[in-house]
This record gives structure tokens, C-alpha cells and sequence, in this order.
């Protein structure tokens, strides 16, 4: 494999200097784009809005005005591909409103036939990857107190908590496994409200040989709100933004996919029409989680999901592909964890589980942590709780029948409770009438 970038230090290796704030924007060189290519985008947003005043374009395009766009505008005046119509909405040429001529139409549809893309300006490959290195997440220092607090909602045996802990210190891959319905994508969840409480930029976009890579995604990203106050109001306060524009300030991503997960979504999604990229999770969820859910029920085998994982895992690094046949590394920098209720045998052999560092059963609760389950969501939900109504529950139906204990039931049965109670007028509490027909609407055999 021929390497077009020079080769990234390792993720797992690298050493953050300080906070991470991309540096302010002073010239067109700054950008690390073509000049030309950026007259390019700036005409294919006027071509798709049309009027628009300098700060307005600022915006759209997020480039400050001062030293940068106004070069960018000047250039296309000259060229007379825009025009100015109207300088009566404010003081300075940022004011002025701008229309594209018919000349600059043209040169926007061919700029639009090898891609659509019109929207802020892309960040240079490079410069991506080392802000990622530079925002590695590194090891979280997680103790047992912070695990305790970050799980203090679920109840979990002391050895699955001593397991958890290390497991998240690592950075490293976590493969949950155990029966359907006790807290495997609950406890991946708290995993992440952990990691989301820093936060960290990406750019909305990436720039590799010509071609737009998109990145922040509104679903999967969320904003952290910005600290220089000078990102609010108008474009016009653009000029003063003492960081690149090109960049958004977001909390470590939290990214979840199940079994709609399948091999093409593990690579750069080319839009035919539109003509630009999307990144995928694994690139989206740089310097956070990428929670695989409901692992071996995806549309694609497991093995061939490892396998394409199996360098990113151990070496930090993705390798991606361009349609033109570019090929070009990126950071891996990413907490992976597998969730699946399967037996792990099912799934994968012996040496790919030893490639996924942590293994954790996520086991069935004894009868004191299902009592414990079962007393805190009957007090959240407004159900009566007593323990005579329980140890009916357990005797009759779980015992007798020889029915397996989880973790999920008691918010079930309870909804269950709550749902019949309203019917008849009765107060939701746990009685043997109130648990039987509970019991028989929630469990398909008895």
C-alpha cells in the first residue's frame, strides 16, 4: 500500500501540549486552501442564494472578512464574476451587498459539475489530523468512586464494577456480552455521559486532494457552546474571532449505530449527486465513543467487521479511500465498545476476541440486586412497593416457572402495573391482583 500523507503519530501514543484551540485566520495562506478553489465556493453559495452582503458571505462560508474573504471578493470584482448592487446597509465593504453576474454564473455551474458542496470552508487534511492527536483522548483516569457515581443509577455486582473501571482507563476496545435486558447499552451510555464531559473541535468539513470530506454532524455531534463571545451576532464580528471559524466546538462524541450498521458505512460515503463526501462513524466519532449495539445483528457478518478493524484497533490508524483512488490515513482515536446478548463463540473465534482487549459479562442479577432494582424503579414510577408483593412475584413466577432474573423487569412490570391501575381506577401498588395480570400481559409464556 503506496502512502500518500506522511504517517500520523499513533493516537494512543501521542502527547497533548495544551488545550487545543485552532489559531485565528489571518490570511488566504492560513487557510492551507487554493485560493482559486475558494473562489469557487464563495460563487457557488452566491449561485444557490443570491444576494448577500459581505459579512453575510463571511458566515456562510466561515472565513473571517478582514484579510481574508475581502481578498476573495476582490478578486472575483476584478474578474467581474460578482458585482456590488447596494452599499446602503452599513458601514465598509463587509456591508455591501454583492450579486453574482452572468459570467460568475457560468464559472459556479462548472465549479458545482465536479461538486455541490456549498457550505464552510473545508479544513486541510493535515490540519485535521494533528488537532485530532492533539485532542487525544489519552487514558481517562477513572477511580472506583467515579465509576460508582457514573453508574450510580444501575445495579451492578462488585466484580463487574472492578472490571469496568479498568476497562474504561485503557482507551482500548470493550466487548459487553450477556443475556438481553440487563444494562449492557445502559452502562455503554453512562460510559459516555463520562467522556462527554469534555469537550473538543472538529471542523465541519475536511479538504483531501480537492474533494470535501463533511464532518460535524448535527445528530451525532453536540454542541458544547463557544467561550469567545465574538462567535455570536453577526458576520461582521468575524474579523475579530480570535480562533478559525472553520472549526466547532463540540463534547466528545457519543455515537451509537446497531443493525443498520453495514460495511460501506465503514468508509467515505460518496453522494453522486452532490458529488462530496460523508465521513463515517468511526471518523465521526474520533476522540469520543463508537458504541456498536446489538453486535452480530448487523447486516454485515462480525467477521468481516473485525476484519476490517483490525489495524485501526491495534494501531490507531484508519486507512480511507477516495473514488479517484486516493488512499490516505487518518487518526483512530476511538473508544470502541460491542455490545451483544449472543455467545461470543457465535460471533467471532478465538483470535479476534483476543484483539478486543476487555471482555465483561454483563450477568443476570442475584434476587437482593433484582429487590434493590425492583424497590428503585417502583419509587420513581409512583408503584407502592412492599416486599410481600415481591416475594409473590419471585415465588410464582420466577421460581416455578423457572424464569431467568432481568434487569429490565421491574421497569416493565411496573409500567405494566401502572398502565392496568389507571384502567380500573386503582392505585398502582404491588398487589397479587395487580402483579397476576401484570405478569400476564408482559410474559409471553408462563
Amino acid at each position: 500500500m503506496t502512502k500518500t500523507t506522511r504517517p500520523p503519530t499513533s493516537a494512543a501514543t501521542a502527547v497533548p501540549t495544551g488545550p487545543f484551540v485552532p489559531p485565528p485566520i489571518n490570511t488566504i495562506e492560513d487557510t492551507g486552501l487554493n485560493p482559486l478553489w475558494l473562489q469557487d465556493l464563495a460563487l457557488k453559495i452566491f449561485y444557490f442564494q443570491g444576494y448577500m452582503s459581505g459579512f453575510k458571505l463571511a458566515e456562510e462560508i466561515a472565513l473571517p472578512f478582514t484579510g481574508v474573504l475581502s481578498q476573495i471578493l476582490d478578486a472575483l470584482k476584478r474578474e467581474k464574476l460578482i458585482e456590488v448592487r447596494s452599499s446602503q446597509a452599513g458601514v465598509g465593504e463587509g456591508a455591501y451587498i454583492y450579486a453574482i453576474t452572468g459570467a460568475g454564473i457560468a464559472r459556479a455551474r462548472e465549479a458545482l459539475e465536479r461538486s455541490q458542496y456549498a457550505g464552510p470552508a473545508p479544513v486541510p487534511l493535515e490540519m485535521y489530523n494533528d488537532a485530532i492527536r492533539r485532542q487525544s483522548r489519552g487514558r481517562l483516569q477513572v477511580t472506583n468512586r467515579v465509576m460508582r457515581q457514573v453508574l450510580s443509577h444501575v445495579v451492578l455486582s462488585e466484580d463487574t464494577y472492578q472490571r469496568l473501571g479498568p476497562a474504561v482507563n485503557s482507551g482500548m476496545s470493550i466487548f459487553l456480552y450477556g443475556p438481553p435486558g440487563n444494562g449492557k447499552t445502559t452502562i455503554a451510555r453512562a460510559i459516555g455521559n463520562l467522556i462527554q464531559a469534555q469537550k473538543m473541535y472538529i471542523p465541519y468539513a475536511i479538504y483531501v486532494d480537492g474533494q470535501v470530506i463533511t464532518l460535524y454532524d448535527s445528530v451525532n455531534h453536540q454542541l458544547a457552546g463557544e467561550e469567545d463571545a465574538s462567535m455570536q451576532g453577526t458576520g461582521g464580528l468575524r474579523s475579530t474571532v480570535r480562533r478559525d471559524p472553520r472549526w466547532v466546538q463540540i463534547r466528545r462524541p457519543f455515537i451509537v449505530t446497531g443493525g443498520e450498521l453495514t460495511m460501506a458505512g465503514l468508509d467515505l460515503v460518496f453522494d453522486d449527486t452532490l458529488k462530496y463526501y460523508e465521513a463515517p462513524f468511526q471518523i465521526k466519532a474520533n476522540g469520543g465513543i463508537l458504541l456498536i449495539d446489538d453486535f452480530g445483528r448487523q447486516q454485515v457478518r462480525p467477521r468481516d467487521l473485525l476484519n476490517r478493524w483490525i489495524v485501526p484497533l491495534e494501531n490507531r490508524i484508519d486507512y480511507m479511500s477516495l473514488h479517484t483512488g486516493r488512499k490516505f490515513e487518518v487518526p483512530f482515536d476511538v473508544l470502541v465498545i460491542f455490545s451483544t446478548n449472543l455467545p461470543p463463540k457465535e460471533l467471532v473465534d478465538e483470535a479476534f476476541l483476543r484483539r478486543l482487549r476487555h471482555k465483561i459479562e454483563i450477568t443476570d442479577p442475584n434476587y437482593e440486586e433484582y429487590r434493590e432494582i425492583f424497590k428503585r424503579v417502583a419509587a420513581q414510577k409512583g408503584v407502592a412497593y412492599n416486599d410481600q408483593g415481591l416475594a409473590y412475584l419471585l415465588q410464582e413466577y420466577y421460581i416455578k416457572a423457572n424464569r431467568k432474573l432481568r434487569a429490565s423487569h421491574p421497569r416493565d412490570l411496573c409500567d405494566q402495573i401502572l398502565d392496568i391501575s389507571r384502567y380500573l381506577g386503582m392505585e398502582p401498588e404491588m398487589s397479587k391482583e395487580l402483579i397476576d395480570r401484570a405478569v400476564k400481559s408482559y410474559f409471553v409464556e408462563l
